[in-house]
């Protein structure tokens, strides 16, 4: 990781352990984790969000009015709110992505679930999803939440990432094997 995405993370980690532990303690997990959805999707939906957080150029009370604003529309609980105008006062609005995150991973943590990063050559179905999210609850032990994505150069099969494991079963990757196996032979 590099050092300014170290600060970053560093940074966003501190304020999300924060309002974590705010929410657990007022018992306002359920709350923190629909509020963490809501930024998620806010992030993802909006260019103009991502370029307002992140920009130098609008000053602190702009930054605050704004993420206020959207907060408001959003309906943030209070906790999350309230952070999230203190990391407007502070400058620290750039790393709202790594604090989505961070609050994610605490949530998971805490419920016990764990993501698994799922690449499929095509769509999946409803029974092929809940197969291999029970599969993989075997094999790590937690309940596992499955984040898909699709990629047709894949040819066939699955990529599977799971914390610090990936499984590859893809064609595209044993058509690699094999083509690396035949420059050995030849």
């Amino acid at each position: 990781m590099s050092e300014p995405a170290s600060i970053s993370a560093g940074i966003a980690g501190r304020y999300a352990t924060a309002a974590f532990e705010l929410a657990k303690d007022a018992k306002g997990l359920a709350a923190l984790e629909k509020d963490a959805e809501a930024l998620a999707e806010a992030l993802d939906a909006s260019a103009e969000l991502r370029s307002a957080i992140a920009s130098p150029v609008y000053s602190r009370d702009a930054q605050g009015r704004a993420i206020t604003a959207i907060g408001a529309k959003l309906g943030l609980s209070a906790t999350v709110a309230k952070t999230l105008a203190l990391m407007a006062a502070k400058r620290r609005l750039f790393v709202l992505p790594q604090f989505v995150a961070a609050l994610r991973g605490l949530i998971a943590e805490e419920k016990g679930e764990i993501t698994a990063e799922v690449t499929a050559a095509n769509e999946l179905t409803k029974a092929q999803l809940d197969k291999l999210a029970a599969s993989l609850k075997a094999s790590v032990g937690k309940t596992v939440k499955l984040k898909t994505s699709v990629d047709e150069s894949l040819i066939g099969g699955l990529v599977v990432k799971v914390g610090s494991k990936m499984i590859d079963t893809s064609v595209r990757s044993k058509l690699a094997s094999l083509q690396n196996a035949m420059k050995e032979v030849g």
